[in-house]
């Protein structure tokens, strides 16, 4: 049975000195986190996970294998982060241009209750926003509105949804409601929580 009172790190995971880890919280094969970062509660964190120093993760975050999320990454809480997606923190990167320090990382924000899917890419600069829904594969170039589901290259959106992540069925009066009971109103290509 899993106990919520502690904090699981797998033999293989490194963890540098000065981190903050909420109860909870799992932290799989071959991950590492360094010195100040900040980990929320009951997050999991799949194998070969990179958390940088000053990264801040969220309450009830899932990422799974294969991510970095770099200074400059800041991740709300209830945010799902598929398998190998990618963020990048610098906008013109050079090999021979030194950019490795906090003043060269542009922000990326992952809003409350997002989802980015599978082998996605961000980059930097970005906010995808509250419930919002990344496709497999796309790539986010811009900002992402609150509920929206964005796909392609660049990422554009295709359609809204709710905080279930189904797609949202608006009515003549442009309202809708998820599965879950919320409701929603589209004005001026935003949706809105009622």
């Amino acid at each position: 049975m899993e106990n919520k009172n502690s904090i699981f790190v797998h033999e293989s995971a490194f963890v540098d000195a000065n981190v903050e880890i909420g109860l909870g919280t799992k932290i799989w094969h071959f991950s590492h986190i360094m010195s100040n970062s900040k980990i929320g509660l009951n997050c999991n964190l799949g194998q070969n996970v990179f958390v940088a120093s000053k990264s801040q993760i969220g309450n009830g975050v899932k990422i799974q294998n294969n991510v970095s999320i770099y200074e400059g990454v800041f991740v709300e809480d209830d945010v799902f982060i598929g398998p190998s997606v990618v963020f990048t923190n610098v906008s013109r990167p050079r090999a021979f241009i030194s950019q490795n320090t906090s003043a060269h990382y542009q922000i990326t924000t992952l809003q409350k209750g997002c989802t980015i899917g599978a082998n996605a890419t961000i980059v930097c600069g970005v906010s995808l926003g509250k419930y919002s829904f990344v496709a497999a594969g796309a790539v986010v170039t811009k900002n992402v509105p609150d509920f929206a589901l964005v796909a392609g290259t660049p990422a554009k959106v295709i359609q809204w949804v709710g905080i279930d992540g189904l797609k949202l069925i608006f009515d003549q009066e442009n309202q809708a409601k998820d599965s879950l009971g919320n409701y929603f109103i589209l004005q001026e290509n935003q949706v809105k929580l009622l």
